[in-house]
């Protein structure tokens, strides 16, 4: 930890590393949640020819300039992304991977192009594919620090306006929000989030950047805001550790290094992260098959559930599930020990309503005994 402070080499390492970790994890969440996650690895493979051209038309290998070029690459990318889903029949997941594939192809050829030529000022190159951690710059983390505060700070000023379109994009069109505006500025901001990783990560691994953070970060929180923030810390923790360990160990780069701590922090996020965590789901759901008592609650959660399928979470009061159950029925204890098993939760007016898991298990009861019944 100590050549963290003494060696100037690694501290800008990890400074770059935590800058890229947290734009990333925060802008990220938003890809995640609106189901785009492929759409940072149509964008880093996109950028591979922009970082090219960028060099061929400028004889420049000015992070700042290359920037531009991976950017307005990767900007053009997704315009050619939503140009064939809306002009064909082909899908958004289709569509990905025609343009990453197109795209990579012609960034390769002009790399192989320009590797060829006579001179060495095309050296170095190469690197974006992988990333080199170990090249950066003062200079360079300074253009990454501006970018990615400028994002941050975008994020900040319209976080109302890209929450609601994260999760409603109809109803935010139903309060006059310029919907398509919006999310191509959301989009151009993940762009900035990726093209300032691709000097420390690389063009293959830079869509782990994009995903994980927020993935992970989704399994310990429900909310928006703490997701957002938990996925930036994640971010910034994967990016110094990662950092720190290629510095001990000789010969291992750093940008996988930091993909692979940040897989790791996944994997253990998917497992142990409580209420919604694999460990965590079968001890619960273990603990429901234990108390059959529980089950006709839950059923009856998720029976009133289905009757709102825009809003499962949607709160049924006491009174509305005690009707559904025998007089005898200690609903109000059951609703408890539900919600301890992680299977229910209170709303903010007191009502309650199954969890996602609860309406799993539910589901898997209701399967269970039609196959009886059969």
């Amino acid at each position: 930890m100590m050549d963290l402070f003494g060696d100037y080499t690694l501290r800008l390492v990890a400074l770059g590393s935590a800058i890229l970790g947290a734009t990333s994890g925060a802008l990220g969440s938003f890809a995640y949640l609106r189901r785009q996650s492929l759409l940072g690895d149509a964008v880093s493979h996109a950028a591979l020819p922009g970082i090219v051209l960028a060099f061929m038309l400028t004889g420049s290998k000015v992070p700042l300039v290359l920037m531009v070029g991976a950017g307005l690459a990767g900007w053009v990318g997704t315009l050619a992304v939503q140009l064939v889903v809306r002009r064909s029949r082909v899908p958004y997941d289709s569509a990905l991977g025609i343009v990453l594939a197109v795209f990579f192809g012609v960034g390769l050829v002009l790399l192989t192009h320009i590797q060829k030529l006579p001179n060495a000022a095309q050296a170095g190159l190469e690197s974006f594919l992988f990333g080199q951690a170990a090249s950066l710059l003062k200079r360079d983390v300074v253009t990454m620090a501006v970018l990615g505060a400028a994002a941050l700070v975008v994020l900040i000023m319209l976080w109302k306006e890209f929450k609601v379109l994260s999760f409603d994009p109809d109803f935010a069109a139903s309060l006059g929000l310029p919907v398509r505006r919006l999310d191509g500025l959301l989009t151009l901001l993940l762009v900035v989030a990726i093209v300032i990783g691709l000097q420390t990560v690389g063009v293959v691994l830079m869509s782990a950047m994009i995903v994980a953070p927020g993935a992970a970060a989704r399994q310990w929180s429900r909310r928006l805001a703490p997701m957002v923030l938990i996925a930036a810390a994640i971010g910034i923790f994967s990016g110094i550790t990662g950092s720190i360990f290629s510095s001990y160990i000789p010969r291992l780069p750093t940008g996988p290094t930091i993909v692979l701590v940040l897989s790791a922090i996944f994997l253990a996020s998917l497992f142990m992260a409580p209420q919604r965590g694999l460990l965590w789901r079968s001890l619960r759901v273990g603990g429901l098959r234990t108390a059959p008592d529980l089950d006709p609650v839950l059923m009856h959660l998720y029976a009133l559930s289905r009757q709102h399928p825009a809003d499962p979470e949607h709160g049924h009061s006491v009174a509305v599930i005690q009707t559904m159950s025998p007089p005898q029925a200690k609903v109000i204890a059951a609703l408890e020990r539900l919600a301890d098993r992680g299977l229910a939760q209170r709303t903010a007016d007191g009502s309650w309503a199954p969890t996602p898991i609860g309406r799993r298990e539910a589901q898997r009861i209701l399967d269970r005994e039609a196959g009886e019944g059969l």
